[in-house]
């Protein structure tokens, strides 16, 4: 069974590359990004008030694992990705066409790695007893 979180975020990558194949249309393009890199840089938050990720990372010892490490690891890159992004954002606004390469290039990285965040996330789902 496919969690609702997991829902959300992989239905927010669909949007994000919606967006990212619609460029040319800034009304549309624009918003949708930063929306989505908002509700990226809050996600953490929503986690640790809604998941037992105390008992899951220090009582389980899961802290250990590789996984979550490497989970971690990809969601530091998308963050300094975002960031990039943002500065290449800003120039292109300001007028600066050379940074236009430097834009698009930091946005498919982006889309790689959310995509390797999501799958990463997706493997370290805790399965639901069913009864």
């Amino acid at each position: 069974m496919i969690s609702g979180t997991l829902i959300f975020v992989i239905a927010t990558y669909a949007v994000m590359v919606w967006a990212f194949l619609w460029a040319k249309n800034r009304i549309f393009h624009i918003p949708v990004v930063v929306s989505v890199m908002l509700i990226d840089i809050g996600f953490p938050v929503y986690l640790v008030m809604n998941k037992d990720w105390y008992r899951r990372l220090i009582e389980q010892e899961e802290i250990l694992s590789f996984m979550i490490w490497m989970h971690f690891i990809l969601v530091l890159v998308l963050y300094a990705l975002y960031f990039l992004q943002v500065q290449s954002a800003i120039k292109l606004m300001r007028g600066d066409e050379e940074a236009r390469g430097e834009h698009r290039n930091q946005g498919k990285g982006i889309l790689i790695a959310r995509g390797l965040v999501i799958l990463s996330a997706a493997m370290l789902i805790e399965p639901v007893d069913q009864v």
